[in-house]
């Protein structure tokens, strides 16, 4: 049997706990609250970061870097002179329960380097939970979409060095064509796909990371064709 003391001691740490605890917190305030810290970017203001990123964050961003929140708070600074930006959260979709909160959604960036106008494209998911009374980011992720390069012009006179077939392994071929003026590759029997010049020998497909390379064995004569994928290379040998 509970004595009143133990009772007394049990209400009163369930009513500190409930006093402790925050409000319900809704997805319009979550993004409002994310839009302020995205806002917060360009000066490198710190205040709405110190205010709803726990101590215990886990938080990994779009280059791949795992950061505490003194981590975080250190890589804000204001842009250099001549840089301005923005940043918009769009597209956001959350799931709430009374003790923690997943908000994901795309940003959009803008930035001007010296008149010039550039965009990127991110998306993140954050995980919220109570701490001390305040709904606070505990883990967070970033990725950032990919883009295909500007598509430069291809230097058709090295064409009829490419065009030809080239070998993984035995079995397993591709088969480079050119045709009116563009260039082609073809995996064993599947669908031809257009190879976009980027630069001088150095092509992508479209919406597909990575580059298409073709090597030459130093006297100009292509000997292999090269998937390039995070600066790693798949080589296939030009066989004919």
């Amino acid at each position: 049997m509970i004595s009143f003391r133990r009772f007394s001691f049990l209400s009163a740490c369930f009513f500190l706990a409930a006093c402790n605890a925050p409000k319900p917190i809704t997805q319009d305030e979550l993004v409002r609250r994310s839009q302020a810290m995205m806002d917060a970017v360009p000066a490198g203001n710190q205040a709405p970061w110190k205010q709803f990123i726990a101590d215990d964050v886990l938080y990994f961003d779009e280059k791949g870097r795992a950061m505490d929140k003194a981590a975080l708070l250190a890589d804000l600074a204001p842009m250099p002179a001549g840089y301005s930006g923005s940043i918009e959260i769009v597209n956001a979709k959350s799931h709430i329960e009374p003790t923690y909160a997943v908000i994901s959604f795309d940003e959009n960036e803008k930035e001007t380097i010296f008149g010039q106008n550039l965009t990127a494209r991110y998306h993140e998911t954050d995980t919220w939970a109570p701490r001390n009374g305040e709904w606070q980011i505990v883990a967070g992720q970033v990725l950032r979409y990919y883009e295909d390069p500007a598509a430069g012009v291809a230097d058709a006179s090295h064409f009829p060095q490419y065009v030809g077939a080239y070998e993984l392994a035995p079995g397993t071929d591709l088969t480079v064509t050119a045709e009116n003026g563009q260039l082609f590759r073809q995996r064993g029997t599947g669908a031809k796909v257009e190879l976009i010049p980027e630069a001088a020998d150095i092509y992508f497909r479209k919406g597909v990371e990575g580059r298409t390379l073709f090597r030459t064995d130093g006297h100009g004569k292509v000997d292999a064709l090269i998937d390039r994928r995070n600066n790693e290379d798949v080589v296939w040998k030009k066989v004919k």
